[in-house]
């Protein structure tokens, strides 16, 4: 195999490999004997037909690609590794010759790792993040408990109002016509969380159970479906039950039933060093991303194109498999709110920079400042930061860089 680099602009890279023709007539012969049972032959059994004669009857290109498969991820890999380039996309590739015989040549576009120009970077001062609990926190907090326990209880000599647990029937059409998703039975419906469209739950008030009504409401003209957007629709709703949230007494029987104390003021004092504990570790997590933005500010870098598709490219693919373990393919998320992967991209680009962007600064401070680490105390940081980052796992000194920006 023979190599010819050609450094581009912007970070871009053109690299010229050629492989031999007695490989490619090797990757061919191994195309053949994967697909050969594909092809039935007059006067051999399937399978049996010599590769000269499948070559003969269909060209002789017919197991060019599949040779092309075969080659070009062992040559690119090789290639890139004899470069000595550090490549951060996924290769394009041009094919410029490809024919029994002949050297196996093909041109792969490649964006290169950019060189980060750090600006101060030490001892940088942010508005600080701040860490308080209030009373009005705690009984917020202690709201949600009470929620989380209350019960539902079913209304029958009232209509319904708001705050009311509504199980409907509905049945929606725009223009006269049915729409997917426009249809449920049974459904359970919270007045006033205005998790319908438009005004649909206000119009449910004063409703009683068993009556039957129609719904008249707009769909917003930023709606995820753009074959519903910004278009009036019809329901008809029938009311199946209505049920009231019964919430318990804030009490110390209350207390000692959802918690490990005994009295209520034991608990909210609990309540109270818990959210400050959280908020601490919020802040600090906000005071980490505010160091880490303010050196990004500070630092020049020339992100090729290329770097932030691949970047994206991942983030989809992670996105995809978080849905997949739901139980929900991308595609069928794609049918579902009109989405398609261009705009997904679109949506994920500025996150995807800013990841490559922390990345790259963050090992060029851990570059600058000569910074070691044992393997285990950088998996247990990298684990940290990925969570908290909700990013990849980070290079090794990238990680631990965050110890010379004092955060």
């Amino acid at each position: 195999m023979s190599l010819q680099v050609e450094k581009l602009e912007k970070n871009m890279a053109k690299l010229t490999i050629e492989v031999p023709a007695e490989q490619f007539v090797e990757a061919i012969k191994t195309a053949y004997n994967k697909n050969k049972n594909q092809f039935n032959i007059p006067g051999f059994r399937k399978g049996k037909a010599p590769q000269a004669m499948i070559e003969k009857m269909y060209g002789a290109e017919i197991f060019y690609e599949d040779a092309a498969n075969e080659i070009l991820p062992v040559s690119f890999d090789a290639a890139a590794k004899e470069s000595g380039l550090d490549i951060v996309s996924r290769p394009d590739i041009d094919l410029k010759q490809m024919e029994k015989g002949k050297p196996f040549i093909y041109e792969a576009t490649v964006a290169l790792k950019p060189e980060v120009t750090l600006g101060e970077y030490k001892g940088v001062e942010v508005e600080k993040a701040a860490a308080e609990v209030t009373d009005e926190d705690v009984e917020k907090e202690l709201k949600k408990v009470q929620d989380q326990n209350s019960r539902l209880i079913s209304v029958t000599d009232r209509p319904v109002a708001d705050g009311d647990q509504v199980i409907i029937d509905f049945d929606g059409s725009v223009d006269g016509q049915p729409f997917d998703g426009g249809q449920a039975e049974d459904y359970p419906l919270t007045i006033g969380t205005h998790s319908f469209i438009d005004t649909f739950e206000e119009q449910l008030v004063g409703k009683n159970v068993g009556e039957e009504c129609e719904v008249n409401v707009t769909f917003p003209t930023e709606y995820h479906a753009e074959n519903l957007a910004g278009k009036p629709a019809v329901f008809k709703v029938k009311i199946n039950e209505i049920k009231y949230k019964e919430l318990p007494e804030l009490n110390d029987e209350f207390a000692a039933e959802v918690s490990e104390f005994e009295t209520l003021d034991e608990y909210k004092e609990d309540m109270m060093k818990k959210l400050l504990d959280a908020k601490q570790k919020q802040a600090a997590t906000e005071n980490e991303n505010r160091v880490v933005e303010k050196v990004i500010e500070n630092a020049t870098m020339e992100i090729p194109e290329a770097m932030i598709n691949t970047q994206i490219n991942n983030m989809i693919n992670d996105y995809a498999r978080r849905m997949q373990s739901q139980g929900l393919s991308l595609d069928d998320y794609m049918k579902y709110t009109g989405m398609t992967i261009e705009k997904l991209g679109e949506q994920m680009k500025p996150q995807a920079v800013k990841r490559i962007e922390t990345r790259l600064v963050l090992e060029a401070v851990a570059k600058a400042e000569n910074i070691q680490v044992s393997d285990e105390a950088m998996d247990a940081e990298i684990e940290g930061m990925a969570a908290a980052y909700k990013m990849e796992r980070i290079s090794l000194k990238s990680t631990w860089a965050r110890q010379k920006l004092h955060i």
